[in-house]
């Protein structure tokens, strides 16, 4: 069997809609750094923009393995979140983080193997 090249892990994540983590993007920084790591992976950069008062943020942390993206729509209570990365990192690894920050009322997670030899 083939190992893949990487896997990616995409996370819909509904909430409440005046919750706190899709306003707050420093935050949100701050935990998806610390999310990276406890998978294992290396960061290496991020960069946020917040789209303004009542709007949501996006960011992207960009790891030695690929890279974590995200981005809120808080007037929905609505983040995506994708999780790429290689080598032996583990994007599972990185739900309870997000879960415990977002704090979802209702969750869509898709894992695909990416890179896999036919």
């Amino acid at each position: 069997m083939t190992k893949p090249l990487g896997k990616h892990l995409i996370l819909d994540i509904w909430g409440e809609v005046a919750s706190f983590p899709f306003w707050n993007m420093d935050s949100a920084a701050e935990m998806f750094v610390n999310a990276a790591e406890a998978a294992g992976a290396t960061v290496l950069t991020h960069r946020w923009h917040h789209f303004g008062e009542g709007h949501g943020y996006t960011g992207v942390v960009i790891l030695a393995e690929s890279h974590i993206s995200v981005h809120t729509w808080p007037e929905k209570g609505y983040a995506a979140i994708d999780i790429f990365m290689c080598g032996d990192c583990d994007p599972l690894s990185t739900k309870d983080i997000i879960y415990d920050f977002y704090k979802p009322l209702d969750i869509t997670t898709t894992l695909t193997e990416r890179g896999v030899e036919l």
